[in-house]
């Protein structure tokens, strides 16, 4: 019996995963955390900022004092929206950084896909709204954390899958030389 145990553990092999697939998962749970960071800040100033998004201090001259003097019902609606919008991005982060470091860090491609599709889901519905140009808005820190965050997102994304793809690397377990 000793003998078994011996040639069994001699040819047994473990499986780890490859320096691009748990840097690339580290990169994009990192990215996760920052969605859910920046959703956090887009709810803390709606409750206790100026009461529009980051980057945005009036609607084109606009304040939220004024719209709030004009229609009550109009800054109730814009913070309505704010807390909505705050809840999917934390939300959508939260999946992120979970799917990232649970599944994508253990090799699992469906967990690969799903952040990425819910990553690009997000962002492609939300970010070309910023380019039509129908209110003034600070570039940098509206879009820049968010812009930030995704390039990180993409290199995780990109080392991941490389390293997913390419298999599991063996690494003999021991050396046993009984006999």
């Amino acid at each position: 019996m000793s003998m078994n145990r011996a040639t069994a553990d001699r040819h047994r092999t473990d499986y780890e995963l490859g320096r691009g697939v748990r840097i690339g998962s580290l990169l994009m749970a990192l990215s996760g955390v920052a969605f859910v960071g920046y959703g956090i800040v887009f709810l803390a100033r709606t409750f206790f900022g100026t009461g529009f998004e980051l980057g945005v201090a009036t609607l084109n001259g606009v304040t939220p004092a004024d719209l709030d003097a004009l229609d009550p019902a109009v800054m109730h609606y814009i913070n309505h929206l704010h807390v909505a919008t705050a809840a999917f991005i934390i939300a959508t982060g939260i999946a992120i950084a979970t799917l990232a470091w649970y599944g994508v860090r253990s090799g699992q491609l469906w967990a690969w896909a799903t952040a990425v599709v819910a990553a690009v889901i997000g962002l492609a519905i939300a970010l070309p709204m910023h380019y039509a140009d129908l209110f003034a808005h600070d570039w940098v820190t509206h879009l820049g954390p968010i812009y930030l965050a995704t390039i990180v997102f993409v290199v995780g994304a990109v080392l991941a899958y490389r390293g997913i793809q390419s298999g599991p690397q063996t690494a003999e377990a021991g050396t046993n030389t009984e006999a």
